[in-house]
């Protein structure tokens, strides 16, 4: 393992905007600096709700010129979707979003040919309108689809752009239910009884595989010195911030946090019972063979929709607001599909807290007071229901991402929980994605060695639950309608 200290470009896209971000990483150092950062602003066409990827690749463009030298440059994105490329390698149209409405109605259509329960025992995937098996169901009679050759998921779409070189990084892969999480390759059969033709995707990589090279027209337009090695990493974001969790030992819970809440365990194997698809689980594919089982919850969307309507105001005074209204007064459920698109997101809540009987929160600090103890009581939920299906309790729970930032939420998610939340990096993607390319390029040890490294180095926050236990197992109930 190399003593000298190396610098290492992360691309790393959400769902909302995109960073470039430099990590210089260490045996005994990690430090990280944003380069650039820039909107992604999905566009509503005729056809539908579209990703502008070109603007993406853009400021991907524009943040490795803003870089400067680096030793290596890994993408991560969120999951499922994906370009579709014609034979000659050019992109067929700007690629569907995963909130737009072409897959409703699609799910029942395909457990019509693979009941959902055999879906689950195949893939291990939770139910999810947008999952890729669903959207390429949906676009099936599609002329785009009839003419592609080549099928890549958003991140290794912008890495073909910059090396040109095809492939299809496996734990952004597991995300689109046609892997098989025990295997680690494609589930076949899967396929072949949906008619999704496999030979769309280019060969499987793992984190830390190599990924070509930054092409020479990538390096005139950036002003890099080549050659630079692009490295993949866990280029779905979630298994890029998992790799980043500070955590000591295996006893522990994470919480991803951003438009969505990703919360559950790191586990050695899939959890593919019926117990666990009732209760909607995921079993995602992570770093060195592990298995990211968790369940998505809505997350900060909810406060980001409402925020956008309210016309952006000061987030840390409507927290600050937030944080004097009664506790637990009002709760949703933030994993409810009622919450997906955009739009009206504080009618809507308010309409789903006065169709349950609840107290109809009127002001912002009412609403944004809601979807915090909502987020908090689904976070509860998960996380004890992950240590029973999974039989693997924790001692802690560790938020990461942008939700570290937000004392209120990480409070309140101790307070429902009744464990300690540690909190941090804010950057976990970005950092996870950083540490597999510093890994690869032997600058840091094995995966344990990068979460020492974290929890030496990055700012980390400790909250203790506080509280009445009860107000949590009440309110619970009260969502459930017992």
């Amino acid at each position: 393992m190399s003593g000298s200290v190396k610098s290492y470009a992360a691309v790393d896209l959400g769902a909302s905007s995109g960073r470039v971000m430099v990590g210089r990483a260490g045996r005994d150092s990690l430090e990280l600096v944003e380069a650039h950062r820039f909107p992604n602003r999905p566009v509503r066409t005729p056809e539908g709700l579209r990703w502008d990827v070109l603007s993406l690749y853009a400021g991907v463009l524009d943040g490795l010129k803003a870089a400067g030298q680096v030793d290596s440059v890994g993408i991560d994105s969120w999951a499922v979707d994906y370009g579709l490329l014609d034979a000659d390698g050019a992109l067929l149209g700007n690629p569907a979003h995963y909130r737009d409405t072409r897959t409703e109605g699609v799910a029942e259509k395909v457990w019509a040919t693979v009941p959902a329960a055999e879906l689950y025992a195949a893939t291990g995937l939770q139910y999810a309108p947008f999952n890729t098996l669903y959207q390429l169901v949906a676009a099936r009679s599609s002329a785009q689809l009839a003419y592609a050759k080549r099928l890549l998921l958003i991140p290794d779409l912008l890495t073909y752009w910059l090396t040109g070189e095809f492939g299809t990084e496996l734990t952004n892969a597991s995300t689109t239910q046609l892997i098989d999480p025990r295997t680690r390759d494609w589930s076949y059969d899967v396929a072949a009884r949906l008619g999704i033709d496999l030979e769309l995707f280019a060969p499987l990589r793992r984190p830390g595989d190599p990924a070509g090279w930054l092409q020479q027209r990538v390096l005139d337009e950036t002003g890099l010195t080549g050659p630079v090695p692009v490295t993949t990493v866990g280029s779905h974001d979630t298994a890029s911030a998992v790799a980043a969790v500070p955590a000591t030992g295996e006893r522990f819970a994470y919480i991803c946090t951003g438009t969505w809440s990703l919360a559950g365990l790191e586990l050695d194997a899939p959890v593919l019972t019926e117990a666990s698809r009732a209760a909607n689980f995921t079993n995602e594919l992570g770093l060195d063979g592990t298995v990211r089982y968790l369940r998505n919850i809505m997350g900060l969307w909810l406060l980001q929709e409402c925020v956008r309507e309210w016309g952006d105001p000061d987030l840390g005074e409507l927290l600050r607001a937030a944080a004097g209204v009664p506790a637990l007064r009002s709760v949703v459920d933030a994993g409810d599909a009622a919450f997906l698109a955009p739009g009206r997101m504080p009618e809507r809540i308010a309409e789903a807290c006065r169709e349950s009987g609840q107290p109809v929160p009127g002001t912002p600090a009412e609403i944004t007071r809601c979807i915090l103890d909502s987020l908090a009581l689904a976070h509860r939920r998960a996380v004890a229901e992950a240590q029973a299906l999974a039989d693997h309790p924790v001692d802690v729970v560790h938020i990461v991402g942008g939700g570290t930032r937000n004392a209120l939420l990480c409070q309140l998610t101790a307070d429902a929980c009744g464990l300690p939340v540690v909190a941090g990096p804010a950057e976990a993607a970005a950092l996870g994605n950083v540490l597999v390319q510093a890994r690869a390029h032997g600058v840091v040890g094995d995966r344990a060695s990068m979460r020492q490294l974290l929890a030496r180095t990055q700012p980390l926050v400790r909250y203790e639950p506080q509280g009445d236990p009860a107000a949590w197992r009440a309110a619970e109930a009260r969502l459930a309608g017992r």
